[in-house]
């Protein structure tokens, strides 16, 4: 950061925006470390597909310097931690523009800089990556932008009133007059609502302004602060909106978040109805999450798309034609992205991995509640499943939060038994999970395996990146996969939707559908395999995506 190369400085932004999308994380580029998983992929995906609809739209979101974390496995699968430094004088451009808020007493400057998204017609959407790494700071103060996710609770709250009040400064100093919506990717950016609240006391002139999407199911997921803390950070908060965002004296910032908006939803079907019975004072909506095609299909079946479905990178909605594309085109496609990955793990891990035997592929961030482990459930099965199979190779990739000890355990469960596979049954666990490497495995693999605790996971998108591919999808019945989930159409169920999550039933029931119907479809009746992929992405990649999600924000949200 003080390096003696000099920035690219811009004194302003000749720019209108109408909505303001602030989030925590937000992934631009693999290389960019400004998020940590499926909340910062989302909210990327989203700004891409904004400028994809020439929709003038600004994002804001934390610098992130130090990144969220840079994963390294020893040979025991122990997870170590390092920094992902990040030099924003490579890749954005510094704004000539600062703002300041007050944390406990303290004046702390915020400087922005700007990256832009480019849609397909050219059009331009910024992101404004706020910084407070600045000589004027204190010392503690120069770190509030450094990690994602860093740090104690303090720097937590602290964190979040540079997003939410620095962010809504920076934006105002910026001369953006002209947004009349807020949208809040998750509570981090609630802070914000209490600056457009200061200046007219009047809640309903919020609210008209105000947009919130809750993405968490459990309890334990929203933060909370203590009251006499937020006090002491804020310097004030309005008394009289206390009973309506605040639990046994701890300030919730989801609740926040709601009762400032005029619109909130849940991002699936089912989120919504867990949402609602978390929330039961808020009408809450869902929207079901989605992701950026064009980001997503891996080159081979970018040009099969190009050559039969032209148009569809403008309007996604034209692979529902895809069932029309001759199937030795797709399976041709489809093994030039496995050769893709299989190279890769060959080249770089020094794995002897087939280009030939059946992959199944898993990869997410590594907490209990996604079961990651479940797939080695019972390893003797699973050996005898790959030899009936004539082999089976799992990929996996994944980190686990610094603090989630539980999330590390269960990686180094997973690469111990990964190893007693072998050689049996190829295996590989790839380090720092990244952008790059989940473009190459939801492409790569012939399954996509998802295992989350229902009803833990509020929508998922990893299947949906998968399904642009034609790679179909195993999955316990939970956020989007209820949706999306057609029995050997579009893929396949784990368990039963209005069953508890048992981690012995499920694996029965998992090895059971890769034995005796997934893998022989696979190997005996190519034609079938090919149609199931063909169905993911007429009925599935035509309809989870951005581009439909934030058509819908606009008509029920938004307003434009």
């Amino acid at each position: 950061m003080e390096s003696e190369e000099r920035p690219k400085v811009i004194s302003s932004l000749s720019y209108a925006p109408k909505i303001a999308y602030f989030s925590m994380e937000i992934c631009v580029e693999a290389d960019i470390p400004s998020y940590s998983g499926g909340l910062g992929v989302l909210a990327g995906d989203t700004l891409r597909t904004f400028a994809d609809l020439n929709i003038p739209a600004v994002g804001v979101t934390l610098l992130s310097e130090k990144g969220y974390l840079y994963q390294e496995l020893t040979e025991d699968g122990e997870q170590v931690e390092k920094p992902y430094p990040f030099d924003p004088k490579k890749r954005l451009i510094l704004i000539a523009k600062d703002a300041t808020v007050k944390i406990n007493g303290k004046e702390v400057k915020i400087r922005p800089w700007c990256y832009f998204i480019r849609g397909v017609s050219g059009y331009k959407v910024p992101i404004v990556f706020l910084d407070t790494n600045l000589r004027e700071n204190g010392e503690w103060e120069r770190t509030l932008t450094r990690y994602l996710y860093g740090g104690d609770t303090d720097y937590r709250l602290a964190q979040e009133i540079v997003l939410g009040i620095g962010g809504f400064r920076i934006l105002k100093g910026l001369g953006f007059t002209s947004i009349y919506r807020f949208h809040m990717n998750e509570g981090h950016a609630s802070f914000l609502t209490l600056e457009l609240y200061r200046k007219t006391k009047n809640v309903d002139f919020v609210r008209r302004q105000c947009v919130f999407t809750t993405h968490t199911p459990v309890r334990a997921g929203h933060d909370m602060f203590d009251m006499e803390k937020v006090k002491q950070f804020l310097g004030d908060f309005p008394e009289e909106i206390l009973p309506y965002v605040t639990e046994k004296d701890m300030l919730n910032m989801t609740r926040l978040g709601m009762f400032f908006s005029h619109y909130i939803n849940g991002v699936a079907k089912k989120h919504r109805e867990v949402s609602k019975s978390m929330f039961p004072h808020y009408s809450i909506d869902s929207i079901t999450n989605g992701v950026h095609s064009l980001t997503w299909v891996s080159e081979p079946f970018r040009r099969l798309f190009d050559k039969y479905m032209p148009g569809w990178r403008q309007d996604p909605y034209i692979l529902r034609s895809a069932s029309g594309m001759p199937n030795e085109d797709v399976w041709n496609a489809h093994m030039e992205a496995k050769r893709k990955l299989i190279d890769f793990i060959n080249e770089k891990f020094g794995e002897n991995f087939s280009y030939d035997k059946f992959t199944i592929g898993f990869a997410r961030r590594m907490t209990a509640y996604k079961r990651p482990y479940l797939l080695f459930y019972d390893r003797e099965r699973l050996l005898k499943i790959s030899e009936v199979a004539g082999g089976l190779q799992i990929v996996y990739s994944g980190k686990a939060h610094p603090k989630d000890t539980e999330g590390k355990e269960i990686i180094k469960r997973i690469i111990s038994a990964g190893k007693k596979l072998k050689p049996k049954v190829n295996f590989i666990f790839i380090p720092n999970y990244d952008m790059n490497i989940a473009k190459m495995m939801v492409s790569g693999v012939d399954l996509w395996l998802n295992t989350p605790r229902i009803p833990m996971e509020a929508s998922g998108t990893s299947g949906m990146k998968a399904a642009h591919n034609g790679v179909p999808q195993l999955s316990t019945l939970d956020g989007w996969w209820k949706e999306g989930y057609i029995e050997g159409v579009t893929g396949w169920a784990i368990g039963d939707e209005d069953q508890e999550s048992d981690d012995l039933r499920d694996s029965r029931d998992m090895y059971d559908k890769l034995e005796y119907r997934i893998i022989p479809i696979f190997h005996k009746f190519r034609d079938k395999w090919i149609n199931i992929m063909k169905n993911c992405i007429a009925l599935n990649a035509s309809f989870f995506n951005t581009q439909r999600m934030v058509e819908q924000y606009v008509l029920n949200a938004y307003f434009l």
